[in-house]
């Protein structure tokens, strides 16, 4: 437990939680400003697997919420 006036840690989870997010939403923005149907199912592919990388990192950092260990 932390107290009320400090701010939580920051974790390496948290972290790569939001850079994999960002990398998302950019690679979505491109896949709409794209030219061909090709390049548009490739950046929602890329998108895609970004999402897919980090869901380890967001059970990490449910697991730490509730105080459990993360599930493996």
């Amino acid at each position: 437990m932390t107290p009320r006036g400090r701010p939580r840690r920051v974790t390496l989870d948290g972290q790569l939680l939001g850079y994999w997010a960002r990398e998302a939403a950019r690679l979505e923005a491109l896949a709409a400003a794209a030219r061909f149907a090709w390049q548009r199912h490739r950046y929602l592919r890329k998108a895609e697997a970004a999402r897919a990388k980090a869901e380890p990192s967001r059970l990490r950092e449910a697991a730490r919420d509730d105080g459990g260990a993360p599930e493996t």
